[in-house]
Formats: structure tokens, sequence, C-alpha cells
């Protein structure tokens, strides 16, 4: 009987020290807060305009937190360079999740950044970095590859945006002046 007792405290010592969920490191961010909080993930434009298309725009809008109070956060950040978290959030459209990250302070404004997602109050976690593999496979390459990993160098949206705008988003002359004035 001491024996089994003495396992059964080890066990639930063991279980009691691992952590109970996710949850967010801080990055070193200015006011870097640490947070936890359930919403619904909406479409921004829908919310703000009432213009709103099924399924949050099918990943074509950028998607936001609505907390219980009414207030609507803008997740502006995941884990992968230059990709926002909307691919993160779009599984979730209309639904009510557990957002896990941090919020910080640019200029004076707020900004959510995303670092773990779940549905409801118990569903699996997912680390948001989902981003490069949803990429590769959109884009026939390996995840692991240099391709994926510098996804913006190589995104056909991104190289023909710049065809069209100029690497400034200023056109071709503007580009040009700027390369000739700056060699």
């Amino acid at each position: 009987m001491k024996r089994a007792l003495t396992l059964g405290a080890l066990a639930l010592a063991f279980f009691a020290s691992q952590p109970a969920a996710q949850a967010a490191q801080g990055w070193g961010l200015p006011e870097e807060e640490e947070v936890r909080f359930d919403a619904t993930v909406v479409d921004v434009l829908c919310e703000l305009t009432g213009d709103c298309p099924d399924n949050c725009g099918n990943g074509t809008r950028q998607l936001g937190l609505l907390d219980g109070e009414g207030v609507l956060h803008f997740v502006h950040k995941n884990f992968t360079p230059f990709t926002g978290a909307s691919w993160e959030l779009q599984d979730f459209c209309g639904k009510m999740v557990t957002a896990d990250g941090l919020f910080t302070t640019n200029k004076g404004y707020r900004i959510f950044v995303l670092q773990f997602v779940r549905e409801g109050a118990d569903g699996k976690w997912q680390r948001a970095n989902r981003f490069t593999g949803q990429w590769a496979e959109k884009n026939g390459v390996a995840a692991d590859s240099k391709e994926a990993k510098q996804w913006f160098r190589n995104d056909p949206e991104v190289q023909r945006l710049i065809d069209e705008d100029g690497v400034f988003g200023l056109g071709a002359d503007a580009d040009k002046a700027y390369f000739e004035a700056n060699q």
C-alpha cells in the first residue's frame, strides 16, 4: 500500500509539473504582455463594413479576433516572417477559439501576435507556424526547401506584384530612377 501511494504521489508530481497547455513566449517587444483569451475568429472587413462573403472570404481577407466584450483584435503576426496570421485562423472562421500570444505596442498602436490557437476551450493547441508548410504544398516544393524558407522571394503572386508595380509599389520608372541614383 505504501509503495502504491508513493508511486501515485510521484505520478501526480510528474503530471502536475507538466505544462497544462501551450503558453506564449516573450520576444522582448516594447510593452509586451503575454495573454490568453477566448474570441471568435471573424473577417475584419465584414465586421467593419458589413461586406461578409462566405467562410471569411476563403483566405482572401484579413482575419481578427472578436472577444466576449465586443473588442475586435487585429492579429498582426505569427511565427513565420512576413505572413500575418490569417493563414493560422482561416480554419476557425466563425468559431470560438482560445488565442495565446503577445500584446505589444508600436507607436501607440496595440497589436496582437498569435503564437498558439485552439478551437474552443479544450481543443488541441496548434502552433501558429503553419504558413510555410501550406505555402510549400500549394507551390509544389518541400516544406524544408530553400524556396519555402524564403517563400517571399519565390511566391508567384509576390513576383507578379513586383513585375506589375515595381519593388517599391511605385512602378518600374520609380524603381529605375531610385536604383540609378543609389548605385
